[in-house]
């Protein structure tokens, strides 16, 4: 490991998003540790398992894509924080582990620019999170709004 010139031995994802601190909104920017990244992408993986294979069955974003997308997802939920996410919207389910919300506004289209999504892969992220929350809340979303399955990232083993 070469410490002394800044490597770490970690590769950085590119595709991270940071927090514009004037408008609370999610921008392009930041890049984000090969490792929390896996993590991250572990995460949804078993949390959303069954919904990310019947999505993908049904769109035109592969399964590994979309895992890809709802780790992005995860994250950028995490830079908000959950204070953030409960201004945003009406939080319908909370644990330790995860919150289930109904946002307003933009929070997905805000995703999908600082992320560079294309279209399908939001829309099919998008319908992951919706699923759950209807589980969660037994309705679909009031009025426009839309939903997000928040879990939390454990703290890294070792």
């Amino acid at each position: 490991m070469d410490t002394e010139n800044g490597d770490d031995g970690r590769s950085d994802v590119e595709g991270g998003s940071r927090r514009d601190e004037a408008g609370g909104r999610l921008v392009p920017g930041a890049d984000v540790p090969f490792d929390e990244f896996e993590r991250a992408c572990n995460l949804v993986e078993s949390y959303f398992g069954g919904a990310i294979d019947a999505v993908a069955l049904e769109s035109p974003v592969s399964r590994p894509q979309l895992v890809a997308v709802l780790a992005r997802a995860q994250l950028s939920g995490r830079l908000l924080g959950t204070d953030e996410l409960r201004e945003r919207g009406e939080l319908v389910y909370d644990t330790d582990e995860e919150s289930v919300l109904w946002l307003d506004g933009e929070f997905w289209d805000e995703l999908a620019d600082a992320h560079g999504l294309e279209p399908a892969e939001r829309r099919s992220a998008r319908e992951i999170h919706r699923r759950l929350a209807v589980a969660v809340d037994g309705d679909g979303p009031p009025g426009s709004r839309d939903a997000f399955v928040f879990v939390e990232l454990p703290p890294p083993v070792g």
